[in-house]
């Protein structure tokens, strides 16, 4: 079977709107003849480009009747994936995940413990910056969001407004993930966490002193 054939046959086996990579065939053949073929793959519309070296099985909308690609998200959750590495997104893209911010960012700046890069997907950027451990050893999903956002917006600017969605944000996360977090982040930051913790506690001391009253 040739070398077409055999990524051909691998690409048909997947479901529409998988990522591939060019490494992804490095079993195959050589780079430069993977390369070749998956440029002629692109043109028989059998892949479609979503970047430097990223391809996607075709995906079509039955709604639009156009096809979809992958979003710079999901490119950025496959680059980590393979990679196996960490990603804890920053700056305007946490704001933006959780609420605080409406307009899509068009730079998606994630921290990593994998290699440090920049990959544009269509209109978007993705940035992988290096960090250290600490950052990435947040837990909590609401609680990791909340720290690079609030960095991003900083102690002097940060609205009532702001504060008010944050604590609402919290009110979702995990007790024992928010302690870990409130430990690790900056004291400014922490304050803030702390006032959602500090309510949680007074609401499950109540409770349970509730629940021995009528025992």
């Amino acid at each position: 079977m040739s070398i077409d054939d055999q990524i051909e046959n691998r690409i048909s086996k997947a479901k529409e709107g998988t990522i591939f990579f060019a490494d992804d065939f490095s079993d195959i053949g050589s780079q430069s003849a993977i390369h070749t073929t998956l440029h002629r793959l692109e043109k028989r519309k059998v892949l479609s480009r979503v970047s430097h070296g990223i391809y996607a099985k075709p995906k079509v909308s039955e709604l639009l009747n156009q096809e979809i690609l992958p979003t710079a998200e999901e490119v950025a959750l496959a680059i980590a994936k393979r990679d196996k590495a960490k990603l804890l997104p920053s700056g305007s893209y946490a704001q933006y995940a959780l609420g605080i911010s409406t307009q899509t960012p068009l730079k998606l700046v994630y921290y990593t413990d994998g290699k440090a890069r920049t990959i544009k997907v269509g209109n978007r950027t993705i940035q992988f910056k290096r960090t250290t451990p600490k950052n990435l050893a947040l837990k909590g999903e609401v609680g990791r969001l909340v720290v690079q956002a609030l960095r991003d917006i900083g102690k002097d600017k940060l609205t009532s407004k702001e504060e008010k969605k944050i604590l609402e944000l919290l009110k979702n996360e995990d007790i024992k993930d928010l302690k870990h977090d409130i430990a690790l982040a900056p004291q400014w930051i922490a304050e803030i966490m702390q006032k959602h913790y500090n309510g949680s506690n007074k609401f499950l001391q109540t409770k349970n002193q509730s629940k021995k009253g009528n025992i």
